[in-house]
């Protein structure tokens, strides 16, 4: 591949919801360019961007894929991306990097689910977007319907402005007018054809509003627009471009993937109006100072992991994307997490899995480092005389949890090493281990994120695991005072044993944890038996009185007690103080704590009413509500143990249009009428055990 200097590099991130097309999009270019000699198909698992065996069996992009374009001297490095929800931290990932977004949409579904999220997070990082709506040529294809939908979901953030009309469309789709010069373009080949006479009139008015839409961008453009003079074609382009730029235009165009209408003339305008890495700054910190990075390739190197893979055969994988200087082969840079140094010994162009070795890579561009031990996803890799470190993305929390335990011994000892290796190649997966529930879970964004996680730690490291529903991380406590003594006396012939302890207990505020106190006057106890007795306390803690979950905010006071001269010892004590603690527990109101969390929910306006009913149902009580464009939020604490598999529910009820997060927010008593269920389940499942 040629060398390309920043200027001449465009980052791409190719979004859109599951089944518009992306993956096909880059297929069909890479062919068109000569990059390919063959277009491969999604359904037979022989495209270059979906080429991990998860994406080939399942037939969707799990992964996001760079996909580098040469066309027009420019190097366009598209990043595909998932479309499927459960995989947004590719989108996240790929959107850290890319200056801009491709947003393809169905030209008969219009904007769906996926388009909206695609949109918020562009949204959200003030990038550039530009609509592609494809399958024109799709029974029951619309394009003012599709562009009415977009307006209707986005149109307050955004001027939805076609610089593109189709000529004709389903069976009868032929080709595309472009706006910009009021020409036609048939067929896969572009001819350039004179615009039909019947859309002559569609075709002015769609112009004119590009026109103004221009002008409005650009202070100076407008004031010349307003006083009646004409804006030359160079002046219209430059008011558009400053239009796209900072987000007021958002260009659609439109044609068919399949048949191959309409992507050059997408291309060039991908060129044309969105920025190269040299317009487009990041930020970054050095010192404790917040600077920017402008993608300057005679500055000093500073370059960001945006995905790690680790493969059997090649090792670890880490993409970078450049973001100052010029990265060379034989580099030495600085971790900047950890300040080790690092030899850049490999450096290498990617397209899809193919890896082409480079000796440098400017500003702006993206590759591939391997054998880089120890280096994540976000981490910054800089020079060591200029230690920076760039912002890292910021990915949602997971939505989704499975309890994992090892298959067999074997897997035993390499579960651990696995599921490490596994979160390290995806920021999205976690894993957690709980101490109140004794396992090990690992969470990510959905059912199908979680599913694929475990076949591939099969698949790449070896371990199997079975799965089960996690446990409710229940807390057990106390709601008034009590008080309870205790006395252990256990004479076997020889030595024998001898605590008495005298303890009260009393409730601590939500949150302020355990404490211990002593009031013993007059040397009923000695002061070396005090630690026992809390070390007997604290064994009762970990393992719960009522139902076996951890003790928390109590504070427990020993007031009195006896002692042997002889008898007395530390394990004596050690356990009077843990069964004086059960027994005032007991006499202190115990109660079991639930964690409560905070869910926000998005749904389009027709089925608010189904999710506030279903969280009547889930004990949920509404913190409250707004409306976003054509979607509603409602935000509501909501037990855990009712919301375990809520996506699930979520995309039945909605219809796959619902999304949500959720974010822990306290724990509180459980209503009285359920806890008999849960103790009793609970030391069903310790008897098991």
């Amino acid at each position: 591949m040629a060398k390309f200097s920043t200027e001449q590099i465009r980052n791409v991130a190719i979004l859109g919801h599951s089944g518009s097309g992306k993956t096909t999009l880059t297929e069909v270019l890479l062919n068109k360019t000569g990059a390919t000699n063959r277009i491969g198909r999604v359904e037979d698992g022989s495209t270059t961007s979906d080429w991990d065996p998860e994406e080939q069996r399942r037939g969707i992009s799990i992964n996001l894929s760079v996909i580098p374009i040469e066309f027009n001297d420019t190097k366009l490095n598209l990043i595909d991306t998932p479309g499927y929800l459960d995989f947004v931290g590719e989108v996240i990932s790929a959107l850290h990097v890319a200056e801009s977004g491709l947003l393809l949409v169905d030209a008969v579904a219009g904007a769906e689910v996926g388009t909206e999220l695609a949109w918020d997070r562009l949204a959200e990082q003030n990038k550039p977007r530009i609509i592609f709506v494809n399958k024109m040529d799709r029974e029951n294809a619309n394009f003012q319907r599709a562009v009415e939908s977009l307006r209707a979901s986005f149109g307050d953030s955004s001027t939805i402005l076609p610089f593109q009309l189709p000529i004709g469309e389903a069976e009868n789709f032929q080709g595309v007018v472009n706006l910009a010069n009021m020409k036609a373009y048939i067929g896969a080949e572009g001819r350039e054809e004179e615009i039909p006479a019947d859309m002559m009139a569609d075709v002015e008015r769609a112009h004119t509003a590009m026109v103004e839409a221009a002008a409005e961008a650009d202070d100076e453009l407008i004031m010349k627009y307003l006083e009646g003079e004409e804006l030359t074609p160079a002046e219209v382009r430059h008011g558009l471009f400053q239009g796209v730029k900072n987000g007021v235009i958002t260009p659609v165009y439109c044609g068919s993937v399949a048949a191959n209408i309409g992507l050059e003339r997408l291309m060039t305008s991908v060129i044309r109006y969105t920025p190269a890495p040299n317009e487009h700054p990041v930020t970054a910190t050095q010192g404790g100072e917040t600077i920017e990075l402008t993608n300057d390739s005679s500055q000093p190197v500073a370059a960001q992991v945006f995905k790690t893979i680790i493969d059997r055969y090649v090792g670890r994988m880490n993409y970078v994307r450049i973001f100052s200087g010029t990265l060379h082969k034989d580099d030495r840079l600085t971790l900047a997490r950890t300040g080790d140094e690092m030899r850049i010994a490999n450096l290498f162009n990617v397209m899809g899995k193919e890896l082409d070795n480079v000796d440098e890579l400017a500003a702006g561009d993206i590759g591939v480092i391997t054998k880089l031990d120890d280096v994540v996803t976000a981490d910054t890799l800089c020079a060591s005389n200029h230690i920076v470190q760039i912002e890292k993305p910021d990915y949602p929390q997971p939505l989704y949890s499975v309890a994992v335990s090892p298959a067999t011994k074997a897997d035993s000892a390499k579960m651990g090493q696995g599921l490490s290796a596994l979160t390290e190649e995806d920021p999205t997966l976690q894993v957690t281990n709980i101490p109140a529930t004794h396992q090990t879970l690992l969470q990510g964004m959905g059912e199908a994120h979680v599913d694929v996680g475990m076949r591939r730690l099969d698949s790449k490291f070896g371990v199997k695991v079975s799965t089960a529903v996690p446990k409710v991380p229940y807390q057990e406590t106390i709601s008034k005072t009590g008080q309870a003594q205790y006395r252990h006396k256990k004479q076997s012939g020889g030595a024998g044993q001898f605590a008495e302890v005298h303890m009260r207990v009393e409730p601590r505020d939500r949150g302020e944890g355990f404490e211990y106190a002593s009031e013993v006057f007059g040397g009923a106890i000695s002061g070396v038996f005090l630690p026992s007795i809390e070390k007997g306390i604290r064994q009762v803690m970990d393992q719960g009185v009522i139902a076996g979950f951890p003790v928390v905010d109590v504070k427990a006071v020993v007031f009195d007690g006896k002692e042997h001269p002889v008898d007395s010892k530390d394990i004596a004590f050690q356990t009077a103080g843990r069964e004086a603690f059960k027994l005032a527990m007991q006499s202190a109101g115990p109660a079991l704590l639930e964690p409560i969390y905070l869910i926000e929910v998005t749904v389009p306006e027709e089925y608010m009413g189904d999710v506030m009913g279903d969280f009547n149902t889930r004990r949920g009580r509404v913190q409250g509500m707004e409306q976003r464009g054509n979607r509603s939020i409602v935000r509501a604490l909501v037990p855990l143990a009712e919301i375990l598999r809520y996506g699930t529910d979520l995309r039945s009820m909605t219809q796959g249009r619902g999304i949500y997060t959720i974010e822990f927010d306290h724990y509180e008593p459980v209503p009285s009428h359920l806890v008999d269920n849960i103790v009793a389940e609970n030391q069903v499942e310790g008897s098991e055990e």
